[in-house]
């Protein structure tokens, strides 16, 4: 991926994501309205390696009472003093992996994903790093590695599968993807369905 596709691709999610001062009313397109949800935030961090995008996932420590080991996106519940749900993501992102809001430039919002288990609604922060990743410092009682994954992987429909699961008298699609020794799933799979299928690459 050269600098011209990466600037294409850029150019596209500022275009298509959701601005990021509308936080308000936004729901999770399958569930509907949730009132009662818990609110949280993440960051999708797309930075350039190699001549081509990447983006930042972690794995969680699996010492964590819930999601343990698994892959996700840094952040976590939106707090009372944070200003919005920007916010909250660049707080998290700093806190768990050290990285500085200074090195990050939010390029707009996906739809927010309902995590059924948990009763959060996710909203995510879709942000592009100009000078990388920088030094991070991780939160070692929550975060075991930061995982650089290229957007073309990603993207690569081999990688990719769905299954169909039941829950109550709903069935709901679950993406998973298997990228080398991870299996990104659940709402991250479903948030980095959501990402690849706005770029038109899913």
């Amino acid at each position: 991926m050269d600098s011209y596709t990466i600037a294409k691709v850029l150019a596209a999610l500022r275009q298509r994501l959701i601005p990021s001062q509308q936080t308000e009313k936004l729901h999770d397109i399958v569930e509907g309205p949730l009132p009662n949800a818990r609110e949280a935030a993440v960051l999708l961090a797309l930075f350039e390696s190699n001549a081509e995008l990447h983006l930042a996932f972690i794995r969680r420590a699996s010492t964590l009472r819930s999601h343990s080991g698994e892959i996700a996106f840094p952040g976590g519940g939106i707090d009372s003093s944070d200003a919005s749900p920007v916010t909250a993501a660049l707080r998290e992102a700093y806190e768990e992996i050290g990285l500085h809001p200074s090195r990050v430039e939010v390029l707009g919002l996906l739809p927010p994903v309902f995590t059924i288990v948990s009763n959060y609604l996710i909203l995510p922060v879709v942000a592009y790093l100009p000078l990388g990743l920088g030094t991070l410092q991780l939160q070692q009682s929550e975060v075991t590695e930061v995982i650089q994954a290229p957007l073309r992987a990603l993207a690569d429909p081999a990688i990719t599968y769905t299954k169909q699961w039941l829950r109550g008298t709903v069935t709901r699609t679950i993406y998973f993807y298997d990228y080398g020794p991870y299996c990104i799933w659940g709402a991250t799979g479903r948030i980095l369905y959501t990402l690849l299928q706005t770029l038109e690459l899913a």
